[in-house]
């Protein structure tokens, strides 16, 4: 019998079954061999000229007279096959055999064989005993039955290629690679300028001669000037744009086609849900580009009626925080559906047009919720899309000010690109000390508290005393060192005669906070390379670099747009080392104005200006940005000459 590859026809029969020995007698030609050949109905001539042709026939059974038809009965025998023909051509029955000798001439009488060419039915002849022809409808059918089964399972396969949602950009790829191991076929999708899938990855160049050769309406190629394709457009006419282009070098039989035409089916679901998709997905970026750009214009009500019905109830906080992504035009649409995926309806998602690599993510933060849950996925989204990118963030600004959170959120990705991790969340609280390069700093500040660090004993009491004394009024220092303040006074005096510096002085009490708390924080570090005098660091030349200009510049941003002049403001009071009397009686303001300055600078810098470390973020910053207040390096260099 045929393996399960195709069904059995008349033409397969006799090449499958030798022992069948048929003969085609008939002019029926190609259509005739290829007559799908469903079981075996056989039965005696005596029975056909007793009972006569039976009342109906199965489809698509060839009829076997078994036994020599006895011819000499020309007239009532006749009569009986011009029946049987009528009936067969009626039931679409695929052929007639009758038993032969080997060699014998047409053993049909003419009128026979005309008849059976007008009404199309295949005339055979065989010689083979009639035992050869027992079991054969029993093996046609099991065939078919295995062969059904076969189908149905590849059926079920295809199908279950089929993706959860049709948009997934792998679907068509899977259904390719189906069909190339289901039909043993190379298969290609395709546009006029693109070529979509492949399966095998070569097959693309195999079957491009067969696109070029043949057109999309079907037409077949001679069989012999090459492999066997089939080109099938996947739209609804046969100009549309997408076409599934197939080839094997052997032929494709009936059944192998309507597996071809269901699987073309699918891929055209698929590509025209991929094309709604796009389409649908281009509209939403393009609305969502609008709302970011109305947002950062401060038209925080526009952006919402741009948003209503593609994100409803996303843009009703008042407050957001803006984020910046920043990682190479050619990877950035693939890092843009990857955010937008993970962030999800939490945050609007857009391409910055004004820089090809960047992305903007504006993620609303409703009053009093602390939701870090966009923050992380986009810290993992920096990590897994590797070197290049960066990740910078803002602090929560109201949606009317978002354009100066996004200013705050860019000088964050600058100062993330200095980071291990590429990732700066905001700036503004990020901790001074960790920007400072490590060794450097470690030995400016072991130099600068030399004297302090002569002797065990005297070490042990300075360390345990000057950073909760630089920080607050003495009294308010001894009770918390549980000191008496006589002793407290007269440690942090001798602490300035060390050091020959007046800690009266704000600049240096923030700049022996900073040594005192690198010392007491970090481990010690190898000896520098070089002469110890010419290479020793400066307090100046510590606070020189990007990332601490970034982070200075951030800081103040916010403050130096406010119109009551906060930071002259604030450049005054550090100079009078935080007096408010002698600050006001400068600026010629009331010392209730001077506090409410400070009050805001603290809102602005997120900072408490009445600890050290808040005025020495300042100080600093405000130094970096314009020069003043002056850092007292110079005094400490005339103290050590000496």
């Amino acid at each position: 019998m045929p393996t399960l590859g195709t069904l059995p026809t008349l033409g397969t029969l006799p090449s499958r079954n030798p022992e069948l020995e048929l003969t085609l007698l008939s002019q029926c030609g190609a259509a005739a061999r290829a007559a799908e050949v469903k079981g075996v109905f056989s039965v005696t001539p005596e029975k056909l000229l007793e009972e006569g042709v039976p009342a109906t026939l199965a489809d698509g059974v060839v009829v076997l007279i078994t036994g020599s038809v006895p011819f000499r009965l020309r007239g009532r025998i006749t009569t009986v096959l011009e029946v049987l023909l009528q009936r067969m051509s009626r039931d679409r029955s695929a052929g007639l055999i009758v038993s032969a000798q080997p060699g014998s001439r047409q053993p049909y009488p003419q009128s026979i064989v005309d008849l059976a060419e007008r009404l199309g039915i295949p005339l055979l002849a065989t010689s083979a005993p009639v035992e050869q022809w027992q079991g054969v409808h029993e093996g046609i059918q099991q065939f078919r039955l295995a062969f059904a089964e076969r189908r149905a399972a590849q059926l079920a396969s295809l199908v279950a290629e089929l993706p959860a949602q049709l948009a997934d950009q792998r679907a068509m790829q899977r259904i390719a690679d189906w069909l190339a191991r289901a039909l043993d076929v190379q298969v290609m999708v395709s546009e006029p300028d693109r070529v979509l899938v492949a399966s095998p990855a070569t097959a693309a160049e195999e079957l491009a001669q067969a696109i070029i050769r043949q057109s999309v309406d079907g037409n077949t190629p001679d069989a012999r000037s090459g492999p066997h394709t089939q080109l099938i457009s996947l739209g609804p006419s046969s100009a549309a744009d997408t076409v599934l282009a197939v080839a094997r070098r052997t032929p494709f039989d009936d059944a192998d086609l309507r597996l071809l035409r269901h699987a073309a089916k699918l891929l055209g679901l698929v590509d025209q849900a991929r094309r709604e998709y796009r389409a649908a997905s281009d509209a939403s970026r393009a609305a969502r580009d609008a709302a970011v750009e109305l947002l950062l214009d401060g038209e925080v009500s526009k952006a919402r009626r741009v948003m209503r019905n593609l994100a409803p109830g996303l843009l009703d906080p008042e407050t957001a925080r803006v984020f910046v992504i920043e990682t190479s035009p050619a990877r950035r649409d693939a890092a843009l559906s990857r955010c937008e995926s993970i962030t999800g309806n939490r945050a609007l998602v857009a391409a910055d047009w004004r820089r090809h690599g960047r992305i903007l993510v504006i993620h609303p933060v409703r009053g009093g919720e602390a939701d870090d849950r966009v923050a992380l996925a986009l810290t993992h989204l920096v990590s897994a899309v590797g070197a290049g990118a960066s990740l910078g963030g803002s602090g929560v600004y109201s949606m009317s000010l978002l354009a100066h959170a996004l200013d705050e959120a860019t000088a964050a990705q600058r100062f993330a690109l200095y980071q291990p991790d590429s990732v700066a969340l905001s700036v503004q609280d990020t901790d001074l000390v960790s920007l400072l390069p490590a060794h450097d700093a470690q030995v400016w500040a072991r130099r600068l508290l030399h004297p302090l660090m002569e002797t065990e004993t005297q070490w042990e009491l300075l360390r345990e005393t000057l950073p909760t004394a630089l920080a607050y009024p003495y009294t308010v220092a001894a009770r918390r060192l549980d000191l008496h303040r006589n002793t407290v006074t007269r440690r942090v005096a001798r602490a300035a005669e060390l050091l020959c510096m007046d800690f009266a002085a704000l600049a240096d009490r923030v700049t022996v906070g900073l040594a005192l708390e690198l010392v007491t924080h970090r481990e010690l570090p190898e000896p520098p390379a070089g002469d110890p005098e010419t290479d020793a660091p400066t307090l100046r030349g510590l606070l020189h670099g990007p990332q601490i200009h970034a982070w200075a510049e951030t800081l103040l941003r916010s403050a130096g747009e406010d119109r009551r002049g906060l930071l002259a403001t604030a450049t005054v009071w550090l100079t009078s080392d935080a007096h408010l009397e002698t600050t006001a009686r400068e600026l010629g303001l009331s010392e209730a104005t001077v506090r409410s300055h400070i009050r805001a600078l603290e809102g602005h810098l997120s900072r408490d200006l009445s600890s050290l470390t808040g005025m020495r973020d300042l100080l600093f910053a405000l130094h970096l940005m314009t020069g003043a207040p002056q850092l007292p390096e110079a005094s400490r260099e005339l103290c050590a000459a000496a």
